[in-house]
């Protein structure tokens, strides 16, 4: 039997946004954190380089913001930018104060003698202002919060609880709009389970899944995009996709990324006969911006017909190498590769979605009761094209944000009462699942091959006629059939692809991300791209 839940904040994510969301709440609330495989699946693990923030005495907020704004080709909001990165050196604290173990830099003497912690620069940066945890940033953070998240008994853990939908109250058929909660599905019981809230989180990442090469693990499927879209959430800039240009080039290397700080401290991209090529490309060559990295390496890839280019940080001492990129020196030599005395084969692969849901400064969404933060919004921090190690620190600022936010309705709000169950009394089992694994298949091989790093009005018409033709599918399927994580998946992951041609197709332009032959000029004047779903009311 399916049961119903009450808390007063359900956290749908489990990464570095929604972890500090539930620490930074009054200890005295009721906090679900929900993951839809185990609690390390997420994007936030798996990140290696770091959190830009402002720092160093020589750095500055202005110098920060200005090279956030070049990088997002004109289109960043400037006041969140600002917002940002002047929240950028209180977030670290934080960080330090919950015991990540940030990287010190040992030529300031030992602790005694008051050294900081070392920082890196990477491209689009002017300055050293990532702060990280040598080569395992994401995991280094990840692992101290949930340390933290573990010892606090007011905050519930929940592995392989994967959200179906938002329960709002236009669709119970009530007055008013408001966020109540979600149906879950608990994997180990099979049940779709009622969870009541006074506020709702969305923290479930980014969608970089729906293309067929990706540094995300699995769980990248656009969920939290998806369900605020059918709540009535408007959503923008869903057309920049950022790829990134660095992963590992081999059979058995399913999405490892190849952090931007190897080229920070002078790793040069190279043809495979040893010829450099970004200087042809950029000025700033290997620092310049990833899209500026990707689309080069896309580019001497076609031109060549070649199937990877090479990294190569093999003139670097040894022990500098294997001192400051453990991981990737460890990885790379699974696969029988010394990065100290050999290039590394690497490839584009989608790595981060900049559009999102529409949020204010306090991840607040369209729906009352609702917030998006991380990978899952869009504060309009990105612009066209996000710079490095500013997705971790927009997860920290915006996330204590949304915390202030909540702790000042508290009183307004009481937890909502006599939801309805999930109905699946007009359902069966599926005996059918070879249709969710071609879909899935399907979508992301024609998402890559029109909808990828370079675009043309043709590549997106095809698309977007293959994708609706699957959304009828699927939500054929999902009427007749219980739900499973694969579908649930699926269905979301099919919903964002189809948003994000719909926005390619209506930006005439190249800017940053989005670059198409039939439109290879900027516009003047940079907009956002908007989508209001059908049941928004503005």
């Amino acid at each position: 039997m399916s049961q119903h839940f009450q808390h007063d904040v359900l956290v749908i994510g489990s990464g570095a946004a929604g972890l500090t969301l539930a620490l930074t709440l009054p200890s005295h609330l009721r906090i679900a954190v929900l993951s839809k495989g185990d609690l390390a699946n997420g994007s936030t693990y798996w990140a290696q380089g770091g959190v830009a923030a402002v720092l160093d005495d020589t750095d500055t907020v202005e110098s920060h913001v200005e090279d956030t704004l070049v990088a997002g080709g004109g289109l960043c909001k400037e006041e969140a930018v600002r917002f940002t990165v002047e929240h950028s050196r209180e977030a670290i604290q934080w960080l330090i104060e919950q015991g990540v173990p940030f990287t010190r830099d040992e030529k300031h003497g030992g602790e005694d003698s008051g050294f900081e912690f070392h920082l890196t620069r990477e491209g689009g940066h002017s300055h050293r202002r990532i702060i990280h945890a040598a080569d395992a940033t994401g995991a280094a953070i990840f692992n101290t919060l949930l340390a933290q998240a573990r010892q606090r008994s007011n905050i519930e853990l929940l592995e392989q609880h994967v959200a179906v939908d938002l329960i709002t109250e236009r669709k119970l058929g009530l007055p008013g709009q408001r966020c109540l909660g979600a149906y879950v599905l608990n994997r180990g019981t099979g049940q779709v389970d009622t969870y009541a809230a006074r506020f709702t989180a969305l923290a479930s990442g980014g969608a970089a899944k729906v293309y067929l090469y990706t540094s995300n693990p699995d769980g990248a499927c656009g969920d939290g995009i998806a369900m605020a879209w059918r709540a009535g959430c408007r959503v923008g800039n869903l057309e920049f996709n950022q790829f990134h240009p660095t992963c590992l080039y081999h059979p058995q290397a399913k999405s490892f990324l190849v952090t931007e700080a190897l080229r920070g401290e002078g790793a040069l991209l190279k043809l495979p006969n040893g010829e450099r090529f970004m200087p042809r490309f950029d000025p700033r060559a290997e620092l310049a911006p990833r899209d500026i990295v990707a689309r080069a390496i896309d580019h001497e890839m076609k031109r060549l017909g070649i199937d990877c280019v090479y990294l190569d940080i093999s003139h670097k001492p040894a022990d500098f190498i294997t001192a400051h990129f453990p991981t990737v020196y460890e990885r790379c030599l699974d696969f029988g590769i010394d990065i100290t005395r050999q290039p590394i084969p690497v490839v584009p692969a989608a790595h981060y979605t900049c559009g999102g849901v529409l949020v204010d400064q306090h991840g607040r969404t369209d729906v009352p009761g609702l917030y998006a933060i991380g990978e899952t919004s869009f504060t309009g921090l990105h612009g066209a094209n996000r710079m490095a190690s500013n997705s971790l620190l927009e997860c920290f600022v915006y996330a204590r944000s949304a915390a202030a936010d909540i702790v000042g309705q508290l009183e307004q709000v009481a937890i909502p009462t006599h939801l309805p169950s999930w109905d699946a009394s007009q359902v069966t089992d599926s005996d059918e699942d070879v249709i969710i694994a071609h879909n899935w298949d399907e979508l992301r091989r024609f998402m890559w091959d029109y909808v990828g790093i370079v675009r043309t009005n043709k590549r997106l018409q095809r698309a977007q006629h293959r994708v609706r033709l699957l959304l009828s599918e699927i939500d054929e399927f999902y009427s007749n059939y219980k739900v499973s994580r694969d579908l649930i998946e699926l269905r979301n992951l099919a919903l964002v692809a189809e948003l994000m041609i719909r926005s390619a197709m209506l930006r005439h332009e190249s800017r940053g991300l989005h670059y198409t032959l039939d439109y290879p000029e900027q516009l003047p004047e940079a907009r956002d791209t908007i989508l209001e779903p059908p049941t928004y009311a503005g």
